[in-house]
């Protein structure tokens, strides 16, 4: 049963939002936003992700650009982090036993500064205390005392060995070289002169003697040398005992004041232990004159010897209220594992463990860590680094250097830090199915997808929740208020920024955009607050700024460069509609779509599709209107047909099957040799049974065609036809919604292609009765008995012999 087109009325092009149904007359009045808003999907995942301890459970977050995913996660995650703990702060000391390896400490929020502090002190304190120390009467008492009684004990030894000599005739002589036994005769050392005179007897008994008295001199020897030993022994024990006595004191009060923190009091037992063994670094050297320039540039690099004593605060919480929450829009490697720094030294390039720079890994911990996907897999190194750290449980900072260069150099190795850090990750829905795919770890570290829709259902409590959107927004820019008639036209602009009545648009940087350049405009016009008017001139002046090439066709339309009629019949030619895009603005156009028909074999084809400027499901469109053709008038034979569409005066890609409906009406015009209002405008698609089917770009459209109407004349007649199913996705501009209530302009609704050709012809394409056959007076009956014709030309014994179909193949005709 055929049906007819349905006109809309100027309250169905447009849905418009009741300032009476919000009980406030500003939004001065209203409380801030706290909750997500018109995404219970991804508050599902996100209260998921962040609840759950099991291992893997960190998030990603897919959605459409500008959907406000960053900001929604952020406000989320930090409201989550305020009721829990505060975690520890990271610090990192000298390790005495290995300096390559510097020791982690985790000590309650904000004391990791207070023990930097304290260390610092203790270190002013030990450079006083231990001079002192050793300047004090006692200590040189006791050394002197130690030094003289060796001194004693070596001049007895002497004394004894120089009386055993002297019993034998020798005498004991003190020489540069050592001792040096000489015979003595008659209280007189024999000179070598006289050793030569005497008798081989003589000689070979002073021989005899002198090995005797070498053993005997050999352990007067020992012996001072152990009275020496055992006196150094003592005044190194006497070091110890008096730094001992100088530091005890002062450590003691930091381990009473660190007596909660085992690893501090550890830390602090063997900061003790290298004072006293290097007390001597703390007293006052001999003053030395400057190195030259070549021993300076000969020598090593030296580090300052109280170096070891500092602390290095890798992570202060105690500015924190809650659990951290990291935003980490640069995530190189370094920035997310954190880095070893150097410092040149003449001709050298060092470092210590106070050059230990945290990563984002490191001050999230015990929190959240939100990262831009792309941004992260773009930095070489940084995806492998944060699976690395996230697969071990652990921050480990790490030289990248080392890992790429072929030479192993010494660095330092920090020891690691336990990883408890839920990870966000922030992406294109492309982007997660690339990695879902193509990396085996994805789909072990993230397991909760969170999906961010760009839209949500428009009810009251959601048309009451952009209210307070709004709000929160004044507040947030300290800006003026909007009276509930503003906040109404706001919401009308979520329905229209998602181009439906039923939705609005969750992409809510875009509206807050547009709630401040309002505000901008109020506060121009020196308002009090932001008015209906405010918003309504905020949104034409967004159109202006990106109107110049919708304004461009439009011109060579006027100026009739680009054909397009708006008024008067015309057989096989159409006005389709099209949406342009350029940037983040998107604009409808009408363009001229012509048919041609004749008898062949060819069927329908597309010279886009033949000259490669369409894309694929435009193509399938043309498919279908074949389909169609043979469902209404080839059941029982072959169609004979050739017939060409053509987008005219197009030179781009044209892709998207919405200008299917207008085509079939091109062919049918063409077939039937019935002509077509120039002054409607088609979109829709269409099967192959001929049912109508919803398009994008609807508002956009209509919005086109009016443009261009208006600029040559409104007739009064004029108007676009548009699918059924597209009834609800039609928010129109104020002009054109007052122009369609006063009859100026039209808007019609067809759900099938014969209500819809009616309207552009007159007249009805006509149903096959009982007997399969159309009224004879109907445009199917003139197309089939056309089509008749065109068979029988194909039939005649003069037709041309039938050409076999070609066919692509990667390019080569085949």
């Amino acid at each position: 049963m055929e049906t007819s087109a349905v006109e809309l009325s100027s309250v169905a092009v447009r849905r418009v939002c009741d300032p009476n149904a919000f009980a406030f007359d500003t939004t001065a009045t209203l409380p801030i936003l706290n909750e997500v808003l018109g995404q219970p999907r991804a508050v599902a995942a996100l209260e998921l992700g962040a609840g759950i301890a099991s291992h893997g459970f960190n998030l990603f977050a897919l959605g459409a650009p500008g959907s406000g995913k960053t900001t929604l996660i952020l406000e989320f995650l930090q409201r989550r982090a305020a009721a829990q703990p505060v975690p520890p702060d990271l610090v990192y000391v000298h390790n005495f036993e290995d300096a390559r390896c510097p020791r982690k400490l985790s000590l309650p929020p904000g004391r990791g500064a207070g023990l930097k502090q304290d260390m610092e002190s203790l270190l002013h304190e030990l450079q006083t205390a231990i001079p002192r120390a050793f300047d004090s009467a006692e200590y040189s008492e006791q050394r002197d005392r130690l030094r003289e009684a060796l001194e004693a004990q070596r001049s007895a030894v002497l004394a004894q060995m120089e009386t055993h000599v002297k019993r034998y005739g020798f005498q004991l002589l003190k020489t540069p070289g050592g001792l040096l036994l000489a015979p003595v005769v008659d209280g007189r050392l024999i000179t070598e002169q006289e050793q030569g005179s005497l008798s081989a007897e003589q000689i070979e008994k002073l021989a005899e003697i002198r090995e005797r008295l070498d053993k005997v001199i050999e352990d007067g020897v020992r012996k001072a040398r152990e009275l020496e030993h055992s006196t150094q022994t003592a005044l190194r024990e006497l070091d110890r005992q008096t730094a001992r006595f100088a530091i005890g004191h002062l450590l003691d009060d930091l381990r009473v004041r660190y007596a909660d923190a085992p690893a501090v009091c550890a830390y602090l037992d063997a900061v003790q232990s290298d004072v006293i063994a290097h007390a001597d670094d703390f007293r006052p050297g001999a003053e030395a004159g400057p190195p030259s320039m070549a021993a300076m540039l000969m020598q090593a690099p030296t580090e300052s010897p109280f170096t070891r004593y500092r602390v290095n605060v890798l992570v202060d919480n105690r500015a924190l209220t809650g659990a951290p929450v990291v935003l980490e829009t640069n995530p190189t490697y370094h920035n997310l594992v954190g880095r070893i720094e150097h410092r040149t030294v003449w001709n050298a390039v060092v470092t210590d463990f106070t050059y230990l720079k945290p990563g984002a890994l490191h001050r999230a911990n015990g929190g959240y860590l939100i990262i831009p996907a792309r941004e992260c897999l773009m930095n070489p190194f940084a995806w492998e680094g944060l699976k690395r750290a996230l697969k071990d449980r652990v921050a480990r900072i790490e030289e990248l250097g080392v890992q790429l260069s072929p030479i192993s150099t010494v660095t330092l190795e920090p020891e690691p830090v336990p990883l408890e850090v839920k990870v966000v990750l922030i992406g294109h829905p492309a982007l997660y199915q690339l990695l879902l795919n193509y990396d085996e770890d994805f789909r072990k570290l993230f397991k909760v997808r969170a999906d961010f829709a760009i839209d949500m259902a428009r009810t009251p409590e959601a048309e009451q929740a952009y209210a307070l959107f709004v709000s929160t927004i004044t507040h947030q820019d300290a800006a003026l208020p909007f009276e509930r008639s503003a906040v109404a036209r706001v919401v009308d602009y979520g329905s229209r920024a998602v181009g439906d009545q039923t939705r609005l648009s969750t992409r809510f940087g875009d509206i807050a955009d547009v709630v401040r350049e309002a505000g901008h405009v109020a506060t121009r016009q020196g308002r009090a607050a932001v008015t209906a008017a405010d918003v309504a001139a905020a949104e034409s002046a967004r159109r202006f700024r990106g109107s110049l090439s919708e304004e461009r066709l439009q011109d060579a339309v006027a100026q009739g460069t680009l054909l397009i009629d708006t008024q008067g019949r015309s057989i096989a030619t159409i006005n389709g509609l099209a949406v342009y895009t350029v940037g983040e603005d998107a604009f409808g156009h009408p363009a001229r779509i012509t048919a041609s028909v004749g008898p062949g074999q060819r069927g329908v084809i597309s010279i886009e599709r033949e000259v490669e400027l369409s894309g694929p499901i435009h193509g399938k469109g043309v498919l279908i209107l074949s389909g169609y053709l043979v469902h209404q008038y080839g059941r029982e034979a072959p169609l004979g047909l050739n017939a060409s569409l053509v987008f005219e005066q197009s030179y781009g890609t044209i892709e998207g099957d919405s200008a299917s409906l207008a085509e079939l009406f091109a062919l049918i015009s063409a077939l039937a040799e019935t002509p077509l209002r120039q002054d409607v405008a088609v979109t829709g698609s269409v099967n192959q049974h001929g049912r109508v089917q919803a398009v994008g770009g609807v508002t956009e459209k209509v919005e086109g065609f009016f443009d261009v109407c208006r600029r040559q004349g409104l007739t009064g007649r004029q108007g676009v036809l548009i699918p059924a199913a597209n009834r609800t996705h039609l928010m129109l501009r104020d002009d054109l919604v007052a122009e369609v209530a006063a009859g100026r302009f039209h808007v019609w609704m067809v759900d099938d292609v014969a209500a819809g050709f009616e309207l552009l012809a007159g007249r009805r394409l006509g149903e096959r009765d009982a007997r399969g056959r159309f009224p004879a007076d109907s445009i199917n009956a003139a197309i089939a008995a056309r089509l008749a014709r065109f068979a029988r030309v194909l039939r005649s014994p003069g037709a041309a012999p039938r050409r076999s179909a070609k066919r692509r193949i990667n390019g080569v005709n085949a």
